[in-house]
């Protein structure tokens, strides 16, 4: 007895937070602490990276040089890609994860709680680096994101940094995949069979997989354009029997399959989301888990489709084309059931449920639209042009951002015990989605009449369409102002505490502990049964 009263005790103790500000953030092994580091470093580089974007618009609002020196120009294109994909996007997903794959799964922490701080802290280094080469003599880097030599190997010693940095984002990932498959596979409470996992957890532990799969070959990649720079090798260079074609083919092996990285754990939130307001479960579970999987092999077979003017054989590109077709099917799948699970749901409109929704409506334009460039015949009028930005944007703006912003508004009372403002949340939402098509859409028709991508200037006949453009862009930009606003006020601010479920039909383990989620949950693992899980009994 009197052990179990000093076993309580020392519990209890343990149950505080760790003392001191820079001793709790900086050496913290806490999955919800790393989570939220994740978060406020993904909104950090997203503010970053969207104001490099305003500058990219801000040029291109009238035809003529503006502000910025082309030069300048390419250098804000190359970065501006790198930090929102490798610094927002991603380390936000890995928040996500981090915050909720342990809640979700009734797992006491990460599996590899050391690694999983050392994963982050080598992000802001890498950034830093990356950030740097912007003031460096010889310039940044100008051969945007993909890298492309020889543009990609001209400039000073600036080359090398970005590479370096590019090195330290692929660890940070690796490490972080790793993490995530070990907590999963080895960490899940009992009676929390694989196929009785949250379709967040799901989308997760494909794309860890895939994560673990692709950097390397990244990592492979840059290394020969390291090389080829300072060591006089010609894998790429032309003059000394290189191919600039084989980057090509080794880039997109890498960069398709990152490009559903950056979707699939979206998939996941909204497949969450969507069966809680709808107050339904999930159509189509088991499906809803073969279609992310298929996605993910499908995504290792199609890169070349990004290439299909490089002159490659028919055969090439009739397969290409197709294998890219078939992603379609999966994709649709889930479309379906989203829309299944919505239909006769008694659905309300909370702003998580509002993004959710728009998610599934622009992600299918993105979707529908990228299939044009992926059909051989209309690649060559429109490869190289505007056209390519709208697809690529609509996947990942109103797909993945999008689904990031859902999840906070959703998982956000959970995180810090308060309810955000619903009004202003709303407001946000409809800023954001009003303001997001101003800024593509019209970029459709720029492209399909023939304005090339990545310059300053421009003919005056682009000019409509363009000055439309950019205020799209700056409107979408202050909206997001609101977002950080809304969060500030819900987390330091509101009176409104939030219960323990904080939405009427959500159900999951994450809705069965306190909000706030205490520093340490699930000290004893949770006994699971089928009225926690959100999808309802699967084996019915």
């Amino acid at each position: 007895m009197a052990h179990a009263a000093v076993h309580d005790t020392h519990h209890d103790a343990h149950d505080h937070k760790p003392q001191g500000f820079l001793h709790r953030w900086l050496f913290t092994t806490n999955h919800k602490d790393i989570g939220t580091l994740y978060l406020v470093f993904a909104l950090i580089m997203f503010f970053i990276g969207g104001s490099m974007a305003m500058i990219i618009r801000a040029e291109l609002f009238q035809p003529g040089l503006q502000l910025v020196q082309p030069e300048f120009f390419n250098e804000m294109t190359t970065i501006h890609a790198l930090v929102m994909i490798f610094g927002a996007v991603m380390p936000a997903f890995v928040g996500l994860g981090n915050w909720m794959i342990p809640l979700q799964i009734g797992a006491p922490d990460m599996a590899l709680p050391r690694m999983n701080n050392w994963s982050f802290w080598i992000l802001p280094f890498a950034f830093t680096l990356l950030l740097s080469t912007l003031f460096m003599p010889g310039a940044g880097p100008q051969g945007g994101w993909t890298l492309y030599p020889p543009l990609s190997l001209q400039g000073g010693n600036s080359v090398a940094f970005v590479i370096f940095a590019i090195h330290m984002m692929g660890i940070s990932s690796i490490m972080g995949a790793i993490n995530i498959i070990a907590t999963i596979l080895n960490m899940r409470a009992p009676g929390m069979d694989l196929l009785k996992m949250p379709i967040f957890v799901w989308s997760w532990l494909i794309t860890a997989f895939l994560l673990i799969a692709v950097m390397p070959v990244l990592a492979g990649a840059v290394t020969m354009l390291l090389t080829d720079k300072f060591f006089h090798t010609s894998f790429f260079n032309a003059a000394g029997g290189g191919d600039p074609v084989m980057f090509q083919h080794i880039f997109w092996f890498f960069g398709h399959p990152e490009v559903y990285i950056m979707i699939l754990p979206a998939f996941g939130i909204v497949s969450e989301i969507i069966p809680t307001f709808a107050r339904k479960p999930l159509f189509g579970y088991q499906a809803m888990i073969y279609a992310i999987a298929s996605i993910a092999f499908l995504s290792f077979i199609v890169w070349a489709h990004h290439m299909f003017t490089v002159g490659m054989p028919l055969g090439g590109e009739l397969y290409f084309m197709y294998a890219t077709m078939l992603i379609a099917i999966p994709t649709g799948v889930k479309v379906f059931n989203w829309v299944t699970t919505m239909w006769e749901g008694s659905m309300t409109f909370e702003t998580p449920m509002l993004f959710a929704i728009a998610f599934v409506i622009l992600f299918t334009i993105g979707g529908v639209s990228r299939l044009l460039p992926a059909t051989v015949p209309a690649v060559f009028p429109t490869q190289g042009t505007h056209f390519v930005f709208p697809p690529l944007h609509y996947v990942l703006v109103t797909g993945a951002v999008f689904a990031i912003m859902a999840a906070v508004y959703y998982w956000l009372p959970k995180w810090c015990g308060n309810m955000y403002s619903e009004r202003w949340g709303k407001i946000h939402f409809w800023m954001s989605v009003i303001s997001v098509n101003v800024l593509f859409f019209p970029q459709h028709f720029l492209g399909l009449a023939g304005m090339p991508r990545r310059i300053p200037d421009y003919n005056v006949a682009f000019a409509d369409f363009n000055m439309i453009s950019s205020i799209g862009g700056f409107w979408f930009g202050l909206s997001q102002l609101l977002f950080v606003g809304v969060v500030v006020h819900a987390v330091y601010f509101s009176k409104n505490r939030a219960s323990k479920q904080v939405w009427e039909g959500a159900h999951g383990l994450e809705w069965t502990v306190p909000s706030p989620a205490p520093h340490h949950t699930f000290t004893e693992p949770p006994v699971i049964d089928n009225s926690m899980l959100a999808h309802g009994n699967v084996n019915q």
